[in-house]
């Protein structure tokens, strides 16, 4: 990519980020999704990885996503319409919400079947806790994304949080294990919600999918 290039991709990254973001809906069953006539980008991650607050920050807005120190309190898949252009998609935390089995083995399918028949799905932005690394349930999550064929990518949260070294030592062990999963972007994205490090990178990872 030209320098041009890049600063069009950073103007227009800046540009769409600005836009009004609105939420439109939000789907515990599949036949309540929106209509798949735009591009999606979702966010998954373990409950307590900072997800809401990473969607707060990307977007410029304080609640828009909501957070709660109650891990596990998005309960279905959240459509927020960004510049009518394309949906961001909160997607059900994943490994501490306090409710029932039988609710949690409803999200999952729901998970499930989203992420293996939605057309529009441009890329899963998999958030990892940068204090502490892939956990088992995000390994098995990233197994249902290779299966499923879905674009995906590692986006480090909480990286104000460690130190430098323990940054890179984390990085070189999560590059070397996305060799391993084929529908894994190769390089993780570095965030940090509060210092607002990675969010500009972000941003424009995001302008080129959705066009």
């Amino acid at each position: 990519m030209s320098e041009s290039e890049e600063l069009d991709v950073s103007e227009y990254a800046r540009w769409l980020f600005a836009q009004e973001c609105t939420f439109e809906a939000g789907a515990d069953k599949m036949e309540i999704l929106p209509p798949p006539t735009l591009p999606e980008i979702a966010f998954a991650g373990r409950s307590n990885v900072g997800k809401s607050s990473l969607i707060n920050a990307l977007l410029n807005r304080k609640s828009l996503a909501r957070i709660s120190h109650t891990p596990g309190r998005t309960q279905q898949l959240n459509f927020f319409l960004l510049g009518k252009r394309f949906y961001i998609v909160d997607m059900p935390g994943y490994g501490y919400a306090a409710v029932s089995k039988s609710k949690i083995k409803t999200w999952s399918q729901l998970i499930q079947n989203y992420l293996k028949g939605r057309v529009p799905l441009k890329r899963v932005f998999l958030l990892i806790d940068s204090r502490h690394g892939f956990k088992v349930t995000d390994e098995a999550v990233m197994k249902e994304l290779d299966q499923a064929a879905v674009s995906y990518q590692i986006v480090l949260t909480k990286t104000d949080k460690s130190t430098p070294l323990e940054i890179e030592t984390l990085v070189e062990s999560i590059t070397a294990t996305l060799k391993k999963h084929p529908a894994a972007f190769p390089i993780p994205l570095l965030t940090s919600s509060f210092t607002k490090e990675g969010l500009a990178p972000l941003r424009e990872a995001i302008a080129e999918l959705v066009g």
